[in-house]
């Protein structure tokens, strides 16, 4: 698409990019859930290395073919970049660890807590403000989350710590994902490639240093098709979320692409009720999903149908890109 139809179509860009983030994080959560729980895959440590290394290497192979373009590393790429790639481990860790410890729909219910810490980071860091009804979409999500979480019959303390820790560190890295985006030398593919750089070594030590790569390797599932065919789909998968949520927070706000990831979770949940074989049915859990959809689905009414003032300054930001762009080329 040439920059003169990018202009064109803000809008367009910013709902396909939405659609792209909410897609790549369906498939990804279920193929994830596969590999740790039905396989009984030992190492989500392992598994997160292996998705760091595969975007490497593919963004590596695009940069030599020169479909992609980032700058080669320096050091004042650390300093660019930082603080995203610890948010970026935190989030990855701790999202893998969750997603291993909790049942599917009770995953995605207490994800939604993200929503209201990215709106307040987006407050304190980007001096964003927010209208009204969109505070109030935000409060019905979480409100229907704590309505869902309280009738959880499968409550877990490690998992609930992990799940909260990784909305902490998806909301940081969230806003600061938008804010290192302004940062057009390293652009989309430096901070998505320097991101998993930095971070796959410390993250491969910390895996030998803890045990959980021995784990991996004595793992018997090794030699099952179908179980290799999943892994390498989730190390794949692992890179296209890592592209869609860059490519989402480029043509929208932090919260918007946190909110998108919500409005996934409609099929995550409901797809869990009979995948995974770990939810524990309840009316209560029901319509606190049913809650948070519902608030999810409005503030993406209202924010793709260029309803908000917020919605104005995210096509405004999507302007200033491309003109930036186009200087570029």
């Amino acid at each position: 698409m040439s920059v003169e139809q990018t202009a064109e179509h803000p809008a367009f860009l910013k709902l396909l990019s939405a659609l792209f983030y909410a897609g790549s994080s369906f498939l990804i959560t279920v193929v994830n859930k596969t590999v740790l729980t039905s396989f009984r895959f030992p190492s989500y440590l392992c598994l997160g290395v292996g998705q760091m290394f595969t975007t490497i290497v593919v963004l590596y192979l695009a940069k030599m073919s020169r479909l992609v373009h980032f700058p080669d590393f320096d050091r004042s790429i650390l300093l660019k970049i930082f603080p995203l790639p610890l948010l970026y481990v935190g989030n990855h860790v701790t999202g893998l660890a969750s997603t291993k410890k909790l049942s599917l729909p009770m995953f995605t219910v207490l994800r939604k807590f993200t929503i209201l810490m990215t709106m307040m980071l987006e407050a304190y860091i980007l001096r964003k403000t927010f209208p009204k009804h969109i505070v109030y979409c935000v409060v019905a999500i979480v409100f229907g989350a704590v309505v869902a979480a309280s009738s959880d019959l499968a409550f877990d303390v490690e998992g609930y710590t992990f799940i909260l820790l990784n909305d902490a560190f998806t909301a940081a890295s969230g806003v600061y994902t938008k804010k290192k985006l302004g940062d057009q030398e390293l652009g989309k593919y430096g901070v998505l490639f320097y991101n998993s750089f930095i971070i796959v070594f410390p993250t491969l030590l910390a895996s030998a240093a803890t045990g959980d790569l021995h784990k991996a390797a004595m793992f018997n599932g090794w030699t099952k098709g179908t179980f290799l065919f999943c892994f390498l789909m989730s190390c794949f998968m692992g890179f296209v979320l890592m592209y869609s949520i860059i490519l989402c927070s480029y043509y929208n706000s932090a919260l918007t692409t946190t909110v998108v990831g919500a409005i996934k979770n409609v099929a995550v949940a409901y797809v869990g009720i009979f995948v995974g074989g770990d939810y524990i049915f309840s009316w209560k859990n029901f319509l606190g999903l049913s809650i948070c959809m519902s608030g999810g689905l409005v503030y993406s009414y209202l924010t793709f149908s260029n309803k908000t003032p917020a919605s104005n300054a995210g096509l405004q930001e999507v302007k200033v890109h491309i003109t930036e762009e186009s200087r570029k080329d």
